[in-house]
């Protein structure tokens, strides 16, 4: 069973190498291929600005998952202006891979305009202001590192509502959400970019009432 405890500051190193393979296997793995503008996105921000809000999953001295969150999205930088935060810095427009993720993303967008289909987005609705984002080592999937991470997030939050926002196509992770308490909330729109097995993706938000 792993340890849950809250993020110290020596985890710094080993959590970012954790970053770059916890999500192997799972549709989002990876968005372009360039993980060091990946976790300027969706690790160092949350270790940064509320590193009380980070826990990790300790089992055999090693940590094997993560959880970080938000408990008040509204004062947190947006996911969008992360990213354009991350094109700059990094310069993603004039490297290979990322470059074809924003134009597949630009075709994707068309091809949804035409249909009238709507795209993903962030949830911005008072009554869910937190929010999280966790990945756990494929070896330690099953083994309720997961869970107690996630029940280590909820009593922190107490009576605040929370939401996430995974794919509906990783049916594990929907699953595992359903069993803590997480209900979907909204369509299923179209993530631009992104292929799972060759195909397009649709983002899933959930969210947990208290």
């Amino acid at each position: 069973m792993a340890e849950i405890r809250a993020f110290a500051e020596a985890d710094r190193t080993e959590l970012r190498a954790l970053f770059g393979y916890a999500g192997d296997g799972s549709p989002t793995a990876s968005l372009w291929g360039h993980e060091e503008s990946e976790a300027a996105i969706y690790l160092h921000p949350y270790l940064d600005l509320d590193a009380g809000a980070a826990f990790v999953a300790v089992a055999d001295g090693a940590l094997v998952g993560y959880l970080v969150g938000c408990a008040d999205g509204s004062v947190f930088p947006s996911e969008r202006a992360r990213i354009n935060d991350a094109i700059r810095k990094y310069r993603l427009s004039f490297r290979r891979q990322p470059a074809a993720f924003f134009a597949r993303s630009l075709l994707d967008l068309a091809w949804a305009a035409l249909r009238r289909l709507p795209v993903a987005g962030e949830l911005d609705d008072p009554r869910w202001p937190a929010h999280l984002h966790i990945n756990v080592a494929p070896a330690a999937r099953g083994t309720g590192a997961a869970e107690g991470l996630v029940r280590r997030w909820l009593a922190v939050l107490g009576e605040t509502g929370c939401h996430l926002q995974t794919l509906r196509e990783n049916t594990r992770a929907v699953r595992f959400f359903e069993r803590m308490g997480f209900v979907q909330h909204g369509p299923d729109p179209l993530v631009p970019g992104i292929r799972y097995h060759g195909a397009r993706v649709h983002q899933h938000t959930m969210v947990r009432t208290p």
